[in-house]
């Protein structure tokens, strides 16, 4: 095996039940995490993330890629307008976004966080 390229098609993740950090503020969400890959000094994770209708207020300390594979949400930047995402949208959240992340219908998504 290379010390630089991580092979994950083996990958059986153990789920790990709402632990996201954000506070909920609408609704009642649940989150399912995958992660199936995290980096030795923890600072990278890749997965797959489920949540279940709600919001959230968010602040993001770390940049994040996207892809929905389910689902839709409405991610509302503070001071901007709503942005609509569905399955099949791919796209990046710069750190230092914060604002709201509702959930209308249950969201599946693949993600890094880097």
């Amino acid at each position: 095996m290379s010390d630089f390229i991580t092979v994950l098609r083996e990958t059986c993740p153990t789920p790990v039940l709402d632990a996201t950090r954000w506070k909920r503020v609408g609704g009642d969400p649940h989150t399912v995490n995958l992660n199936a890959y995290v980096s030795a000094d923890g600072s990278k994770i890749m997965g797959t993330w489920i949540c279940t209708p709600g919001k959230f207020e968010v602040n993001y300390e770390k940049w994040e890629y996207c892809h929905f594979l389910d689902g839709y949400c409405v991610i509302t930047p503070e001071g901007e307008q709503p942005i609509h995402l569905r399955a099949g949208d791919v796209f990046v959240i710069e750190p230092g976004m914060k604002g709201t992340w509702e959930v209308v219908e249950t969201v599946r998504k693949y993600f890094v966080f880097a």
